[in-house]
């Protein structure tokens, strides 16, 4: 099971969900794809098994998992300040992955009926969501 997190900005969502993640499955092969060093650099040290960073890095995984997470904005041109390429979003969107998305209102997305979490129990839900799939396949 190829599971892939897409992060931007800082990476703090995707540290997060690698480290809930590898908790719950600890031997999940996850690759954590940034689209800047900072993202990627915080998902290695949260546990990711493989990482690569930048547009092309998120294409590729994008075509090879079986399972994509991330914060909802990575199926968003120019979302995430912008670091979320047309490229990127369509090859999220069109991959034939499972999504499991993070609702999380930023730059000008608003989800609405989402409830009302912390990003904290959204991340232990998607990580929920994750085993769920894993477990299902195997």
């Amino acid at each position: 099971m190829n599971i892939v997190i897409i992060d931007a900005q800082g990476g703090g969502i995707g540290k997060q969900l690698t480290a809930a993640v590898k908790r719950i499955l600890p031997d999940a092969e996850i690759t954590a794809v940034g689209t800047n060093t900072a993202a990627t650099t915080a998902m290695i040290k949260a546990g990711a098994d493989h990482a690569a960073t930048g547009e092309n890095a998120v294409i590729v995984a994008s075509r090879k998992a079986d399972v994509i997470s991330g914060p909802i904005g990575i199926v968003i041109a120019d979302s995430l300040y912008g670091e979320i390429t047309p490229a990127m979003a369509a090859a999220v969107a069109q991959s034939s992955a499972v999504r499991v998305l993070i609702p999380y209102s930023h730059c000008d997305n608003f989800i609405i009926g989402s409830g009302d979490h912390g990003i904290g129990e959204y991340v232990s839900m998607a990580a929920e969501k994750i085993m769920d799939i894993v477990k299902s396949s195997a």
